[in-house]
């Protein structure tokens, strides 16, 4: 099973690793894409007007400007460790054991906006910039990213994908149709038995399930694995609209 994870706008700064390498990274056939995108973020760090306005910066945020136009040279760190936020907060990657961890990295992919899915334990920088982005050079990053995002997870060939993004990171990288997934919504289900969406309990409800995955390191890869295992470890996951499971809470 492969699990896909949405990124955070949060992040930790700093790093004790190597200086960014696209090439190291999970889905290899994406190191180009990469680096234009790196490319034309470094270059519109020259014009701290133009960032701020293409990026949507508040003047207290405008120092993240500075933090792009390093991309390159900055020290990295794990992704699973450099995004925080609700997500990330509940997965508390860190405190997990080594086995855990290595799970992690052979079975979750985190969707970056400047990078595409990087495995969890890829080293990368911190950096600014959302999904909805259009780079100067590049145009919007849907279309940088949707066919060649689409075309490396054929590749890698996983038996099933769990696709836990936000709706605007799948649209960066739509799982192919000759891949079995399920599209996760978190839920939950009123006093009338009316069942709605959640937000900040959306996160961090994927941020704890891909902590308890890790933590049991269960052999699933189809659907129906995965609801028995969900089942059988206290989850309420079942089947909701076609292709979609909900994640009941």
């Amino acid at each position: 099973m492969l699990i896909l994870l949405p990124p955070s706008e949060t992040k930790r700064p700093g790093g004790a690793g190597a200086s960014f390498d696209p090439a190291s990274l999970a889905l290899p056939a994406l190191t180009g894409p990469r680096r234009r995108v790196v490319d034309a973020l470094v270059a519109l760090s020259a014009d701290p007007d133009a960032a701020a306005r293409i990026l949507k910066l508040s003047d207290r945020r405008r120092g993240e400007i500075g933090v792009n136009a390093e991309l390159r040279t900055a020290a990295t760190m794990p992704a699973v460790d450099r995004y925080t936020g609700v997500l990330f907060d509940a997965l508390d990657a860190a405190s997990l054991p080594a086995a855990a961890r290595r799970w992690l990295g052979d079975h979750v992919l985190i969707h970056s906006a400047p990078f595409g899915p990087v495995a969890a334990l890829d080293p990368i920088p911190a950096y600014r910039l959302a999904a909805g982005a259009a780079l100067p050079g590049v145009g919007p990053l849907r279309r940088v990213w949707a066919e060649p995002v689409s075309a490396a997870l054929a590749e890698a060939g996983p038996r099933f994908v769990l696709d836990m993004r936000s709706e605007a990171y799948a649209a960066l990288g739509p799982v192919p149709p000759g891949v079995a997934s399920a599209y996760v919504r978190v839920v939950t289900a009123g006093p009338d038995g009316a069942v709605r969406a959640l937000n900040h309990f959306n996160k961090h409800a994927k941020g704890a399930f891909t902590r308890a995955l890790a933590l049991a390191r269960p052999r699933v890869s189809t659907r129906d694995a995965l609801l028995r295992w969900a089942g059988d470890a206290g989850w309420t996951l079942r089947p909701g609209a076609p292709g979609e499971l909900e994640l009941v809470v």
